[in-house]
């Protein structure tokens, strides 16, 4: 068995040769795995190094099931955090530079290693963030100049990170869905409460520059003065079946749809939203919530649930938990093949979560089943009513 001393010098020497690669430039990536706790859901953790506007930091990337989370370092943190994590986490580390790999292996029980082998041809070391390189949105785009998302030269200005990054991910979430779909390529798409339209121009530029498709696209949107600037926007990008118009969710009247898009309409306006694509039979519905007023002021559980309602924030989460899963519900009693996703990490926006529903079937009436899981959720939680309830199978 090592000795604590021997296992302290050969981690000593590891971590001296991350610092030395870094110094000289020669760093590629390095790999943690192995977890030492297998009912630990992270499966590894991949980090390069990344040159950033704050300067030269480690980029953790944690892989999870479900999805992957990203954290920057600076170099003397980021080499303390890999130290705690061979101590705490993972028992092995793979280290890749531009002339050898490198592989470590740090047991509880057990002698350590550090192995090196050379590589017959040396691989390029980049700090170019990895983002960069696969955005279905490039940053060049004339519209996100008139967006103010970037200057003249392309850059993403400052306090646009967060919205770039948001526009790349909802194209992202939706991409390999409007692929795998048996849709047209004349495809009629209703963005229901378009904004600014962001999400609305990256949408058509996708659909059109990178998927091959011909989309006629409408915005929907209430305040004139939006209408106004998206569909100047839409005009000088040569965007020409692009339009916005002025209008509610709830009283604009759509027909048959192939795609509705709600992004980010406030409390019921949601559920507006996703009524009219019911009711139009949209082939596909991606909605991502806001505002989840109207549960929450009737939440009053008596069953043992009822502890979580006096914690005010508990309360308020619990309470847009229940009211997505009833619309998910009622969404699935319409034919709809539905599935609800975090949209962007919260450390960008608290507006996180995106419902997709995709029609796979057309029956003459709600599927009990799932009218039957929310009357259950219903009583659970002391709730009287849905607002999209009224609006479909209760109206």
């Amino acid at each position: 068995m090592a000795t604590s001393t021997h296992k302290e010098n050969i981690k000593r020497q590891f971590i001296n040769l991350l610092k030395e690669s870094i110094e000289q430039e020669t760093l590629v990536r390095i790999s943690l795995m192995n977890k030492k706790n297998s009912d630990d859901e992270i499966k590894k953790i991949a980090i390069k190094p990344v040159q950033l506007k704050k300067g030269l930091m480690l980029s953790f990337i944690s892989r999870y099931p479900t999805n992957d989370i990203t954290k920057n370092y600076p170099i003397h943190i980021g080499l303390a955090e890999i130290e705690m994590l061979l101590h705490t986490s993972f028992e092995q580390a793979e280290v890749a530079t531009v002339d050898a790999d490198y592989f470590f292996s740090y047991p509880e029980k057990g002698k350590p290693r550090l192995k090196k082998k050379d590589r017959k041809e040396k691989i390029e070391a980049t700090t170019e963030h990895d983002h960069q390189k696969k955005r279905l949105i490039k940053s060049g785009k004339n519209y996100l100049v008139s967006l103010g998302v970037t200057n003249e030269k392309g850059a993403i200005l400052k306090d646009k990170q967060a919205k770039y990054r948001q526009i790349n991910k909802f194209i992202e979430i939706i991409n390999p869905i409007i692929e795998k779909s048996k849709l047209d390529k004349n495809i009629t798409v209703v963005d229901m409460g378009s904004g600014k339209g962001y999400l609305s121009f990256a949408l058509y530029d996708h659909l059109k520059n990178n998927l091959d498709y011909q989309p006629q696209m409408t915005g929907i949107e209430l305040r004139p003065d939006l209408v106004s600037i998206c569909n100047d926007i839409a005009v000088n990008a040569g965007f020409e079946n692009l339009s916005f118009k002025e209008g509610s969710i709830e009283t604009t009247p759509i027909e048959n749809p192939d795609i509705l898009i709600a992004l980010h309409a406030c409390n019921t306006a949601t559920d507006d939203a996703i009524a009219k694509g019911i009711q139009s039979k949209a082939k596909m519905i991606i909605c991502s919530p806001c505002c989840h007023k109207q549960i929450r002021k009737q939440m009053a559980p008596t069953s043992k649930v009822s502890s979580i309602s006096q914690f005010g924030i508990l309360k308020e989460r619990q309470a847009e938990i229940v009211t997505d899963t009833i619309r998910a519900l009622i969404l699935r009693a319409y034919g709809y093949k539905t599935n609800v996703m975090e949209f962007i990490s919260t450390d960008h926006t608290p507006k996180n979560l995106l419902i997709t529903a995709i029609k796979e079937t057309d029956p003459s009436e709600p599927i009990q089943k799932h009218l039957e899981e929310i009357v259950s959720l219903k009583n659970l939680f002391g709730i009287e009513y849905h607002h999209l309830e009224k609006l479909t199978y209760n109206n």
